[in-house]
């Protein structure tokens, strides 16, 4: 899969983010780069999609992505998607601040780190009030799904660390 052009959502919204995951900003990070996907399902929910190219230092053995990469590669992406969503249901030009409130990974076969890896999440449930979203995500490698995620992100107010971080 070939990455759009353009801006993802974290260098649009967060350039200055220092985030492992998906901080533009630190330069050790996995830096992720989340997209709206170009392919949308008609009534389904809208999917994004960040594409990451493992490097050996990122392995868990020769040749297999390390789980916690995984988990820190669904855990941002799906963040991202959350926010995007909150974003776009209320009508804000920014998003959200937002975290993880919960997430639970299922690792389902070894991650090949020999080829890209595509991230995929799609918020399933988006609170009435709009400030809390459950999204849904997988990551795949040579097709197959590796691994998938479920979890709770929720938009912080002022006195949370979080707050304004982006």
């Amino acid at each position: 899969m070939t990455e759009p052009n353009g801006k993802s959502l974290q260098e649009q919204f967060a350039p200055d983010n220092a985030c492992f995951g998906c901080g533009p900003a630190n330069p050790k990070g996995l830096r992720i780069r989340s997209f709206e996907s170009p392919t949308q399902t008609p009534g389904q929910p809208i999917q994004y999609v960040a594409t990451f190219i493992p490097e050996p230092q990122f392995e868990a053995f020769p040749g297999v992505l390390n789980g916690g990469i995984c988990g820190a590669l669904l855990d941002c992406h799906s963040n991202w998607a959350g926010c995007a969503t909150m974003m776009a249901a209320t009508g804000a030009t920014t998003p959200p601040c937002t975290v993880t409130a919960s997430f639970s990974v299922q690792l389902k076969r070894p991650t090949p780190t020999d080829a890209p890896v595509t991230i995929t999440a799609w918020v399933s449930s988006l609170s009435d009030d709009k400030t809390s979203a459950v999204v849904e995500a997988k990551l795949e490698s040579h097709g197959k799904v590796t691994a998938t995620c479920k979890g709770t992100f929720v938009a912080v107010t002022q006195g949370h660390p979080a707050y304004h971080r982006w």
